[in-house]
C-alpha cells in the first residue's frame, strides 16, 4: 500500500487541496492520501517545518509527504525529493525539510528537473499541482528518483536559534503556538533530566515566572499557568482551560527562561 500525506498552507477546504488530490489520484487512483494540514499559516515556512517533523515519523516507512508551504513559487528555488531516515518527502527546497534534516542527514536528495513527469502546461503560481503532485503520485508508482532530475548534496537550512545551557540556567524560546494556545518551546525533556530531584523550578515567559512542572493539565485549576511536557517531548506553558498565547500575548520567538 503506497500512502502520500499532504500539508499545505492553502487552508481548510480549499479547492487547492482538492486540485491536488485530483491530479495525484487521476495517476495513481490506488493510493492512500492522508491530510496531515492544510491549516499552516500562509507563507510560514517554519511553522511547516515544525509541523513536518513533529508528525512524519509517525508514519509506515517509505511513506511519501508532498508539503507546499511555497512563497517562492515560479522562482528559481528548487523542488526537491528527499529520503530521510525511513521517510520520502516531495517539497520546495525552502528551508521547509530543515528540521528534519538537521535531525536526520538526508540519505538522497533530487532536484525535480525533469519535466517529463510533470503535469502540463505548468502555472507559474501552482507548483504543488503542476509539479509536486504528479511527482509524488508516480514515486507511489515505483518510480526511481533518480529519474526526477539531478543529485544535490544539502537542503536549504533556516536559522533556528540554539538552546543556551548553563548550571542551574535554561534559555530557549517558543518554537510553535499550538490550535489550544499552548506555548511550545524548543526545551527538550532531555535538557532538563539533570536538574536534581526536589529542585525549585521556576520558568519565565513574558515576565511571567511558573513555579514548579505537572505532569497533566488537569493537575491545577482553570486559569492556572503551568508548565509541562507535552507529547511532542517538549516543555510547554499552558493555561489551565484558557489560552497561554492570548493570556501571556507571547509569540513565536520569544525567550523561555527556565532556572532551579
Amino acid at each position: 500500500m503506497s500512502i502520500i500525506t499532504l500539508l499545505t498552507d492553502f487552508g481548510a477546504g480549499s479547492p487547492y487541496v482538492a486540485a491536488m488530490k485530483g491530479v495525484i489520484l487521476s495517476i495513481n487512483p490506488a493510493v492512500t492520501l492522508v491530510d496531515l494540514t492544510h491549516g499552516v499559516p500562509p507563507q510560514d515556512v517554519r511553522e511547516g517545518a515544525l509541523l513536518l517533523e513533529e508528525v512524519a515519523e509517525y508514519f509506515p516507512p517509505a511513506t511519501i509527504h508532498l508539503a507546499v508551504v511555497d512563497p517562492g513559487v515560479g522562482t528559481e528555488r528548487a523542488i526537491v525529493y528527499a529520503r530521510i531516515g525511513s521517510q520520502r518527502y516531495v517539497a520546495p527546497d525552502n528551508g521547509l525539510l530543515s528540521r528534519l534534516s538537521r535531525k536526520t542527514p538526508p540519505a538522497e536528495i533530487v532536484r525535480l528537473t525533469n519535466s517529463r513527469y510533470w503535469r502540463q502546461p505548468v502555472s507559474a503560481t501552482f507548483h504543488g499541482r503542476d509539479i509536486m503532485a504528479p511527482v509524488a503520485a508516480r514515486l507511489s508508482l515505483g518510480l526511481a528518483p533518480a529519474e526526477l532530475g539531478v543529485a544535490a548534496d544539502a537542503l536549504v537550512s533556516l536559522d533556528w536559534p540554539p538552546v543556551r545551557q548553563s548550571p542551574g540556567h535554561i534559555q530557549g524560546s517558543i518554537l510553535r503556538i499550538d490550535s489550544f494556545g499552548n506555548l511550545i518551546t524548543d526545551i527538550t525533556a532531555e535538557m532538563l533530566a539533570a536538574i536534581p530531584p526536589g529542585a525549585a523550578i521556576r520558568t519565565t515567559c513574558h515576565g511571567v515566572a511558573i513555579a514548579g512542572r505537572v505532569r497533566t493539565y488537569a493537575e491545577a485549576p482553570p486559569g492556572q499557568p503551568i508548565v509541562l511536557f507535552g507529547s511532542s517531548g517538549r516543555l510547554e506553558i499552558a493555561i489551565v482551560a484558557g489560552n497561554a498565547a492570548r493570556v501571556l500575548d507571547a509569540r513565536v520567538g520569544e525567550e523561555i527562561v527556565v532556572n532551579w
